[in-house]
């Protein structure tokens, strides 16, 4: 009896489910611990006036990135260029190759975060074209592949390395904590925070929460155990439709705005 080989996990694999809007918030968290991040973020965005239009946004630009067109690409990144041009300051600049690959860097890093939650660690025969997929993520703006760590090993200590360069000012902590409770979202947004909330407290480490000032108790540890035992769970029992129809809108509303 032959054995019945899995299919390869791509990026296009993760980003279709639509279990990764749950790494959302831990995701955004990790690019405003890098201060030059922080700064243009807590700065410049618009997401805390108008929540909904920055996830779209956002959104768009992963869905455009791993499951949408060379013309797909091609228009977000022109959307995306357009944005960052007024983002620059002391000590920043939405320009800076460097700062780039750290949000590019973090986008991959949730993407393992979130399979490996809902599905499994990334198979070794993966792993390898997972993370160069990922560069896409980079160089759909001024990122070279060049400056990505060469393999997905040299990733993980780069990742590493990186934990040192961390730092959270004041006013970024003001902007995840405004951003986490809530108080500018719209009400038909405000029903799913408090659970977007605490999934971002639960999938950042501990020094990461200490930097952000964010609680954690023995209480959240245990819902936490609960939430990651049976998410998956109540997930996989949706229909595919279901759980593809957000990277599917998206990259719909994309192609008709071309």
């Amino acid at each position: 009896m032959q054995a019945i080989i899995p299919p390869p996990v791509t990026l296009a694999s993760i980003n279709r489910e639509a279990y990764i809007y749950l790494g959302a918030g831990a995701a955004v968290a990790w690019q405003l611990a890098l201060p030059g991040v922080g700064r243009g973020v807590a700065r410049h965005s618009q997401t805390l006036q108008r929540p909904l239009s920055r996830l779209r946004a956002t959104m768009a630009y992963i869905y455009a990135v791993s499951l949408g067109t060379d013309a797909d690409r091609a228009a977000i990144a022109n959307h995306v260029n357009r944005a960052h041009r007024p983002v620059q300051g002391e000590g920043y600049s939405a320009f800076d190759r460097d700062l780039q690959l750290w949000v590019a860097a973090t986008l991959y890093q949730g993407a393992l975060q979130m399979h490996e939650w809902f599905v499994g660690p990334v198979p070794l025969a993966s792993r390898e074209p997972l993370y160069r997929q990922a560069w896409a993520f980079g160089r759909v703006l001024q990122v070279r592949d060049t400056q990505w760590p060469p393999n997905h090993q040299a990733f993980a200590q780069w990742w590493q390395g990186q934990q040192a360069r961390l730092a959270v000012e004041p006013e970024v902590r003001e902007y995840l904590h405004a951003l986490l409770d809530g108080r500018h979202a719209p009400w038909y947004l405000k029903p799913a925070l408090p659970l977007q909330s605490f999934v971002t407290r639960a999938l950042l480490p501990k020094h990461l929460r200490q930097l952000f000032a964010l609680p954690w108790s023995e209480r959240d540890q245990h819902r936490w155990q609960r939430l990651h035992h049976w998410a998956p769970r109540l997930y996989w029992k949706l229909p595919a439709w279901l759980r593809h129809w957000p990277a599917n809108h998206y990259l719909r509303k994309q192609h008709q705005q071309r």
